[in-house]
């Protein structure tokens, strides 16, 4: 079976993250390197013997998982940044809680702005964004 981020895209953001965090923290990496295990679904018992390590299945559910989130919080950062300067946020604010500088916010906006929004929307996005900071 294969599972990829688009079969879990219809996941709310909150059942996403809270699935990855419960397989994240039930893997505890202690296993032998290169050694995969799938353990009987119908044998509880090998649950006993197997350390708190992800089988195949749920290995690659957490790395789909974690692009899923990765999609939907990068898709936030557009909304967020533009309910920012609506609200009159300076782009040294905006900077500080995307964890960059404020030349970087504003090129990751203009980006977003391009990516996303069709000719009319992007105009008054980057109207919206001002000049560029220095």
């Amino acid at each position: 079976m294969s599972i990829t981020p688009e079969d879990l895209a219809a996941e709310s953001l909150t059942t996403a993250a809270t699935r990855l965090d419960f397989l994240s923290r039930r893997d505890s990496g202690s296993t032998t390197l290169n050694t995969v295990q799938d353990a009987d679904e119908d044998d509880w018992s090998a649950l006993k013997s197997s350390d708190t390590s992800l089988d195949t299945h749920e290995a690659l559910e957490l790395l789909a998982l974690g692009e899923v989130v990765s999609r939907k919080a990068h898709d936030s950062r557009l909304i967020g940044i533009r309910a920012a300067l609506r609200g009159g946020a300076e782009w040294e604010q905006i900077a500080r809680a995307l964890g960059v500088t404020p030349q970087q916010a504003w090129d990751l906006f203009l980006e977003a702005v391009e990516d996303a929004l069709d000719d009319d929307a992007a105009a008054s996005a980057r109207e919206l964004a001002g000049v560029r900071p220095r």
